[in-house]
């Protein structure tokens, strides 16, 4: 294995591994936030969308990869809320988790209508800025060997590897989007983290 697919291993195994504790909106606040909502508030509803589109479209840019896909999917996440609003469904409490497992499911739809699963860019986390533009290229090179492994990822390995990685979400905030225990979120990490160094590591093994 060359060093440079083991330091695109290590930057996937090793990125934040400490266990942070977020300070979360409070949940009296949060439930008042939701009370104005389902009232149609509109100050409180533009509020929503100006705190939770930025994260809900960067989390689904890095899903499909294609800016104006992901604009078109993150307006549909918040077009289904105000749906749910309007029949008097939609969150009762943790609103970010909800609006994440909406954003999830509308990725996973829209690749089975595309039927032609296609992986986050992840070449802006793993390249950096490299003195070496030989290193760089080299790096990028082997990127392309990553990004085919995560092809074969489930849609759940590839949800929290974007949510603990990419989006720089702890395992315990990982827990309350998916609606898994965070045991079930490190053995998700566990095993994305596994298959993709499964696939990466005989090919760079095999002789020339």
């Amino acid at each position: 294995m060359t060093s440079i697919t083991a330091q695109a291993i290590l930057v996937w195994d090793t990125l934040p591994k400490s266990e942070k504790e977020y300070v979360t909106v409070a949940d009296e606040r949060e439930s008042k936030r939701l009370q104005r909502a389902r009232s149609l508030d509109r100050d409180e509803l533009g509020a929503i969308y100006d705190d939770y589109h930025p994260p809900i479209y960067s989390y689904i840019y890095r899903r499909v990869g294609d800016v104006e896909i992901a604009r078109d999917l993150a307006a549909e996440v918040f077009r289904r809320f105000l749906q749910a609003l309007h029949k008097g469904s939609g969150p009762n409490e943790y609103l970010r988790a909800w609006l994440y497992r909406v954003a999830h499911n509308i990725v996973v739809d829209h690749y089975r209508r595309q039927q032609n699963q296609k992986n986050f860019p992840i070449e802006e986390n793993l390249v950096g800025d490299s003195p070496d533009p030989g290193q760089s290229a080299e790096l990028s090179l082997q990127l392309d060997e990553v990004r085919k492994a995560l092809r074969g990822l489930t849609p759940d390995q590839q949800q929290v590897l974007t949510l603990k990685f990419l989006e720089g979400l702890s395992n315990k905030e990982v827990a309350e989007i998916t609606g898994k225990p965070v045991g079930a979120v490190k053995s998700l990490q566990h095993r994305a983290l596994a298959a993709l160094q499964r696939q990466l590591v005989p090919s760079e093994e095999s002789p020339s």
